[in-house]
């Protein structure tokens, strides 16, 4: 008998469904995949048949058995094919080659300088090819590719404004596309850390998130109700760029003032500059120098980092009050310096917030660190190879 078109969609949703319990329940057997979705049993094996057939699972031996012959077991095969994900940050690229749980295999760090357009793409380009050649081979091979930008990004993956970067209307997902030929993601680099976060680190458990990433400036992914809000042309969470001193310094974006003038990397790096601290070292100031100094015991530098958990507070403050979340994260390249932010932070938060606000709410920083852009870019990219792979 001939398949109507309902009958394809019923198969291609099912196996989905079992393709999902085998990856968060694995190893697993045929009888419980069957318990747990519904479905009967000999529809799971033709499933299950298709998915072996496609590469995605394979077989192991028997588990245990509860009365009678002991069952098959089935795993999913994390190896099948390989994810590439990008922070591309401002005086940095972090990429990471993972597998198909998002374990990293590889990964490669470069800091950049004040690069121009094209030096930066050759470097982006330069570390892609290097991870591509470091992936072992398998059956779907590289599956696809993230990058967090540091900027707004529309939904076609064009970089409206970078402002750190320098960069407005670079078209990056076509440049990447044109020379890799794979499936293409590109995401603001906060949203891309909002969902690592909330898919493989301290988020997991939380509906309602404000990860607020900050590194040279700073930018703010929102999850709510455990969904990633991009706001209506896409272009939400631009609050590194809120007002918090009207008559303040000039930001690169054109407004004045901003938070991220005030609590980020740079504005650490411009206060230590301004104490002379970078007349006491040979190499460059720089985030990681203060870290040495500060870890060293030098109290000028620690109580620099207590000064810009208090600024980071003033926005937080904002923000709590402004979404009421269950869960902020803080992450990027500030996160190294939470031993000495931690405290000064949630002081000034718990003074200055609206106390029924504060009910409820974890003030977290990222597990995943400096990683959870880049593997917020791997995550999506390993989700949209499974919608394709139905």
């Amino acid at each position: 008998m001939k398949k109507t078109w309902n009958q394809y969609v019923v198969k291609k949703q099912n196996q989905s469904l079992v393709l999902d319990v085998i990856r968060k329940e694995f190893p697993i057997s045929r009888a419980d995949i069957s318990n747990i979705t519904g479905l009967n049993k000999g529809t799971v094996s033709s499933l299950v048949t298709d998915l072996i057939n496609k590469e995605l699972i394979y077989e192991s031996g028997p588990g245990k058995s509860s009365g009678g012959r002991r069952p098959v077991m089935l795993l999913f095969n994390k190896l099948a094919g390989f994810s590439i994900g990008i922070d591309l940050g401002v005086n940095y690229l972090l990429g990471v080659l993972t597998d198909l749980e998002g374990n990293i295999y590889n990964e490669e760090y470069v800091e950049l300088r004040q690069l121009r357009d094209h030096e930066l793409i050759n470097h982006l380009f330069h570390m892609i090819d290097s991870l591509i050649n470091k992936a072992p081979d398998s059956p779907y091979g590289i599956i696809g590719m993230g990058i967090g930008v540091p900027g707004i990004v529309n939904k076609y993956g064009k970089v409206l404004l970078a402002p750190n970067l320098g960069w407005k209307d670079v078209d990056l997902k076509k440049l990447l596309k044109e020379k890799y030929q794979i499936p293409i993601v590109i995401e603001n680099e906060a949203n891309m850390g909002a969902y690592g976060e909330k898919k493989l680190g301290v988020g997991k458990a939380s509906k309602n998130i404000i990860y607020v990433s900050i590194g040279i400036g700073i930018g703010v992914g929102l999850i709510l109700n455990g969904e990633l809000y991009k706001g209506n042309n896409g272009f939400s969470g631009e609050i590194g760029h809120m007002t918090i001193n009207y008559n303040g310094d000039r930001c690169r974006c054109g407004n004045v003032g901003c938070w991220e003038l005030y609590a980020s990397e740079q504005a650490l790096i411009k206060k230590a500059k301004h104490l002379g601290i970078n007349h006491t070292t040979k190499e460059e100031l720089s985030l990681d120098t203060l870290l040495s100094l500060a870890e060293e015991g030098n109290e000028k530098i620690i109580n620099l980092f207590q000064e810009i958990g208090s600024h980071i507070a003033i926005g937080l403050n904002n923000i709590i009050n402004t979404f009421n979340p269950e869960q902020i994260i803080i992450g990027n390249r500030i996160t190294s310096a939470e031993q000495w932010i931690r405290e000064p932070l949630k002081n000034k938060i718990r003074d200055q917030a609206m106390h029924f606000n504060q009910k409820d709410l974890s003030i977290d920083f990222a597990k995943l660190t400096s990683h959870s852009a880049a593997l917020g870019a791997v995550s999506f990219t390993i989700e949209n190879f499974f919608e394709l792979a139905k």
